[in-house]
């Protein structure tokens, strides 16, 4: 079955979701659409639908210029199995005391690690991006200098390999939460396939807003990596579901973007502790006063 791809990029978050949502009402319809930011510090958002058949040129035109977005670029993809594709190109990851492998290198792990199964999937986090690397390594930093954690939530989890790290860590419940059902459907498999069943309990929700996110509250840890906007809007409900003394681990942000990111959580009462570069991202691990 062919699939076909129509982008375009505007200004906005807001901007970007408004005309996302106009494309659903396209004939033929996709059969998904979704925006993401550029992380180049233009503010510009990228809107994607995706289509089974050949989409509508003269409709998406007239869309992109009631909107203000640049003319869509319509292609063709061939038809590729992209998940064996990557799962063949995905190589372990050690981070830390964590082996972040696929299915395919079980027979790889070495003695002496936490080993962390993630399969290529519809979701992120698989332990090859430098966000998702640096998280892992604050996580086994903070297990070393001797924190104890009972109380975890991961925000944002795609395919929760944060989550799962911090249960194997700490062997307490963690909640793992994601505003994506395909990134909750994600977790929940991968929690399974790691033998976490019931200590890792994958949850939809944006942000902070569910009934058990907030029962559950104050934590002792909150672990975030999602895009530099969404983390500085969290930073006042982030400081309130944390314990005075708690962490937050905090990534998928630029090394552009960090000073911006912490001075947030400054203002939210949260002192940093500890930044950590790894290529053109950052982590940041912060404590509530």
């Amino acid at each position: 079955m062919p699939t076909f791809t129509a982008l375009t990029h505007l200004k906005g978050r807001e901007a970007a979701e408004a005309l996302s949502e106009a494309c659903e009402d396209l004939t033929p319809e996709p059969v998904g659409t979704g925006i993401f930011e550029i992380e180049d510090g233009s503010e510009r958002w990228e809107v994607g639908a995706y289509f089974t058949e050949a989409p509508d040129e003269i409709g998406l035109a007239l869309l992109a210029a009631a909107h203000g977005a640049n003319p869509f670029v319509i292609s063709e993809l061939p038809e590729v199995d992209w998940v064996a594709h990557v799962r063949r190109e995905l190589t372990p990851v050690r981070a830390g005391r964590f082996y972040v492998h696929g299915s395919h290198d079980a027979d790889s792990v070495p003695e002496g690690v936490e080993a962390l199964c993630i399969e290529a999937a519809m979701a992120f986090g698989t332990g090859h991006h430098n966000t998702t690397k640096g998280c892992l390594e604050a996580l086994d930093r903070l297990a070393t200098e001797g924190f104890q954690a009972e109380r975890v939530a991961d925000i944002g989890c795609g395919t929760a390999v944060l989550a799962m790290g911090a249960a194997r860590l700490w062997h307490h419940t963690v909640l793992a939460s994601d505003i994506d059902p395909v990134a909750v459907d994600t977790a929940a498999a991968n929690v399974i396939a790691n033998g976490l069943a019931g200590r890792v309990v994958c949850l939809e929700a944006a942000g902070f807003q569910h009934p058990t996110l907030h029962e559950a509250a104050p934590y002792d840890l909150i672990l975030a990596n999602i895009l530099k906007q969404p983390l500085i809007d969290l930073a006042p409900d982030m400081a309130a579901h944390l314990r005075p003394g708690g962490k937050a681990i905090l990534s998928g942000i630029l090394v552009t973007q960090a000073d911006d990111v912490a001075a947030a959580y400054r203002a939210a009462g949260l002192a940093l502790d500890r930044r950590d570069d790894l290529g053109d991202w950052t982590t940041l691990v912060l404590t509530r006063g």
